[in-house]
């Protein structure tokens, strides 16, 4: 058992935190936000992530986990530090480092022992050198620091599960020592650990995110050219799927990507490559893809329905994806602010993100607390999260609730044999149309 401190109590603090006082270890989770760390004290999660609530309450119990906003009390006698705090996109794509290096300030104030501080945030290749330094030229003890890069893969929406049941764990270290603090603390959950250098480290995060996000931009691509030519992506990609080079995985198509991850990772990546000269040119047509995949709605909405002057659309899910509130880049807000520009009254329902989406959605967008009240009355429904209530609903409803059933469906979340046995108007994506019962029919 390791005596841990996590800085930053995010999705990506919070949750490891938590996994590592779940599976034996003395953690610590600082957090300048006093409500914030006064709620979890009392188990509750300020984010909504499936099942942390539960482990919470399990180790905060059982003694293991604490909060705290005082970072003396959080370092003292820590072995480890991980600092897990924001890495904001600047307005020209880089990563705002701020919080990083106030971190990295009160690591080199407040600690009075040897620790091996553990960098989770994602960082441009290069941070952990940066953040050794700084922390040497702060350094109030004649203490030995050292750093590793412990890079995370959780996916939001199932950060508990992929914490306990992940691919492989990474860790770089220029320090034989600290790397191997940091495997043997990590032993308990059972997940191979990948040993190397610290800025190899650091780029696995970004060249990991910069991969699937072309995996999706790709797939989204041939999805484009299927609807003119007649395929159907969904057969496409499951034999592209069989191929072993090339898996199933991030191989739907959809109105792109969104999040905390992929456009901010995406964008630093093309800009650390600017950096050094280098035009990372794949990778910012990925980027222009994904932009122009977020209109794919309201572009077939516009070519279906004419003028969207008036129209009333039921926009079905906020949240960047299912089982998460996170509405970070998510294609909600830029399709909404075209159906607004184009004279249309949106009424938006999501099952978990409304609370954060008011903050963020555009002004004129009007909320609703079910789906058929969303519905009811509209012209079009626009499904932009895959939620489970969505995928689940009754296609009667939709016929029953809108004034005329046209589903335009970003996620592809209906059988086309099913939707052909009602009286909807379906347009997914990268696959015939399915019109009052007949299927690859244009409306």
């Amino acid at each position: 058992m390791k005596k841990i401190a996590v800085v930053g109590t995010g999705y990506v603090g919070l949750v490891t935190g938590v996994a590592l006082s779940d599976v034996g270890h003395q953690v610590t989770c600082i957090d300048i936000d006093q409500k914030k760390v006064e709620r979890m004290q009392k188990g509750v999660s300020p984010i909504y992530e499936p099942g942390l609530d539960e482990v919470m309450m399990r180790n905060i119990e059982a003694g293991r986990l604490q909060f705290t906003t005082d970072h003396h009390e959080g370092f003292s006698g820590k072995e480890v530090i991980y600092i897990a705090v924001g890495t904001p996109e600047r307005e020209d794509g880089t990563a705002d480092l701020q919080y990083i290096d106030q971190v990295a300030k009160d690591i080199a104030t407040h600690v009075k022992q040897d620790v091996v501080v553990v960098t989770k945030s994602t960082v441009p290749v290069g941070t952990n050198d940066h953040i050794l330094s700084l922390i040497q030229e702060y350094l109030v003890h004649d203490v030995r620091v050292e750093i590793v890069s412990n890079p995370e893969f959780l996916r939001e929406g199932s950060a508990v599960y992929d914490a306990f049941n992940g691919d492989r764990i990474v860790v770089g270290s220029d320090s034989q020592r600290a790397g191997d603090v940091i495997e043997e603390i990590n032993k308990p959950f059972g997940i191979y650990c990948y040993r190397t250098d610290v800025r190899s480290a650091e780029m696995i995060k970004y060249a990991s995110n910069a991969f699937l996000a072309t995996k999706i931009s790709f797939i989204n691509e041939i999805a484009n050219i299927c609807e003119k030519v007649g395929a159907n992506i969904e057969d496409v990609a499951t034999g592209m799927g069989m191929d072993g080079r090339i898996g199933h995985q991030f191989l739907r198509a959809g109105i792109g990507y969104g999040g905390s991850c992929f456009p901010k990772d995406t964008k630093a990546l093309t800009q650390i490559a600017a950096n050094i000269d280098h035009n990372f040119e794949l990778l910012n047509a990925v980027i222009r893809v994904n932009n122009h995949q977020h209109r794919a709605l309201t572009e077939k909405a516009k070519s279906v329905l004419g003028s969207l002057e008036g129209k009333r659309v039921a926009m079905l899910g906020l949240a960047f994806k299912p089982n998460t509130d996170d509405m970070r880049e998510s294609p909600a807000m830029a399709i909404s602010q075209e159906l607004i520009l184009a004279g249309a009254t949106v009424v938006a329902y999501d099952p978990i993100a409304m609370d954060n989406a008011k903050n963020v959605m555009p002004a004129g967008v009007s909320y609703v607390q079910n789906v058929e009240e969303a519905l009811q009355g509209a012209d079009a429904a626009f499904i932009v999260t895959d939620w489970k209530e969505f995928k689940a609903l009754d296609l009667s409803v939709y016929v029953d609730q809108m004034a005329e059933a046209n589903v335009f469906d970003g996620r592809n979340c209906y059988d086309l044999d099913k939707v052909a046995l009602t009286k909807l108007n379906y347009y997914s994506i990268g696959r015939p149309p399915v019109v009052r019962g007949l299927v690859g029919v244009k409306g």
